[in-house]
């Protein structure tokens, strides 16, 4: 592992107010001012995804950024004020991949990727300007001031989200954080962490906290917190069966069923997935699949078959790379006039995929308790 001694320094003019300060404080005076920094860094050849360089604010973290790996430092860029934030993107970038690497860092509401850059929160702005950066034609992507501009719940759910494709494999390079926030170190699980503090390397891949969420049975008049954000802008069924997802008590997703009137046996009842959203901040770490798949395996429980019909490119890979879901159908063009009496606004022409959960079923009691609410 190399060894780096980096010093940085410039003159200093010994004006007035200088020496007005150094008779103040006693500061001593120097004709120079200059610092040393002596680290450890991987190498970027060396099987690592993620990198974490962190400490306070003036301990060197964007010198050391800069000087060592200043030709893989992202430099920011405006978005077009009057243009969606698609059009930002560069031209040789096509519409299904940016969608995939906004998907990618947790920034899955087609409905927002059609608003400008400025109409958007700080925290989809935050996920806009990392896609892309991670989008950057380089085998290595270094960030400054990483989640410096969020929330912390948006920092934190925002690098759990980047850390989980990066291990999929779907961004396909390296990527070093630089920021002075602590917190995100165990959200973003990075493989090694420089501290800027004391100038100390650890190797070791940290443990990302859980995410625990209660679901519950809910009125369909929560939809309403959750509609500006669905891929189909479309409204709900009155027959809709309504659940709820909430972190710390905080409403973060909504999954909507309703009966299946597909071709079936008899004797067999089904219901199928209606409308799932979670909100932007919460985006990108499995939250909308754990509350769709539990859904379906409370229907199974009750002895129901569960089925989804999806458009959504996120949803359609989850599911196809889950063992609990069986592909029936596979992406094609919805037939016209398809559930046209349920779903008015849904397009004769869009790719859509149909999938039945094969999971686990919940236990019969359980399950009908989370129905009942």
């Amino acid at each position: 592992m190399p060894k780096h001694k980096i010093e940085v320094g410039c003159r200093v003019a010994n004006s007035f107010r200088v020496q007005q300060v150094a008779g103040m404080f006693d500061v001593p005076l120097s004709e120079r001012s200059q610092k040393t920094f002596s680290i450890e860094l991987p190498d970027i050849g060396e099987e690592w995804e993620i990198g974490l360089i962190v400490g306070p604010s003036g301990s060197g973290k964007t010198t050391v950024a800069r000087e060592l790996l200043g030709e893989y430092l992202y430099k920011p860029q405006r978005w077009p004020r009057d243009k969606s934030i698609l059009d930002g993107f560069p031209e040789s970038v096509s519409g299904p991949v940016i969608f995939q690497m906004l998907s990618s860092v947790g920034f899955s509401s087609p409905p927002d990727w059609a608003k400008p850059y400025a109409m958007l929160s700080n925290g989809q702005q935050f996920r806009c300007d990392l896609a892309r950066a991670l989008l950057a034609d380089t085998k290595l992507v270094v960030f400054d001031e990483f989640t410096s501009v969020v929330d912390r719940t948006v920092a934190k759910i925002g690098s759990a989200a980047v850390a989980k494709s990066m291990r999929a494999g779907r961004i396909g390079k390296k990527f070093v954080a630089v920021t002075c926030h602590y917190d995100v170190a165990e959200w973003l699980e990075p493989d090694w962490v420089l501290d800027m503090s004391t100038g100390q390397l650890a190797r070791s891949r940290l443990q990302r906290p859980p995410i625990e969420l209660e679901i519950f049975r809910c009125k369909a008049s929560a939809w309403e917190l959750f509609k500006p954000h669905h891929y189909l802008t479309a409204s709900l069924s009155h027959s809709a069966f309504c659940f709820m997802a909430t972190v710390d008590g905080d409403p973060v997703g909504f999954d909507a069923w309703m009966p299946f009137f597909g071709r079936l046996k008899t004797d067999q009842r089904a219901r199928r997935g209606h409308r799932t959203v979670v909100l932007p901040d919460y985006q990108g770490v499995g939250i909308g699949s754990t509350l769709f798949t539990t859904i379906a395996s409370m229907w199974k429980g009750l002895g129901l078959r569960a089925f989804s019909c999806t458009a959504h490119p996120a949803e359609v890979r989850a599911r196809l790379r889950s063992k609990r879901w069986r592909m029936t159908r596979a992406p094609g063009r919805t037939a016209k006039g398809h559930h046209r009496s349920m779903d008015k606004r849904r397009a004769a022409d869009r790719l859509t995929a149909s999938f039945e959960y094969i999971g686990e079923a919940m236990d019969a009691t359980a399950a009908a308790q989370l129905l009942r609410g």
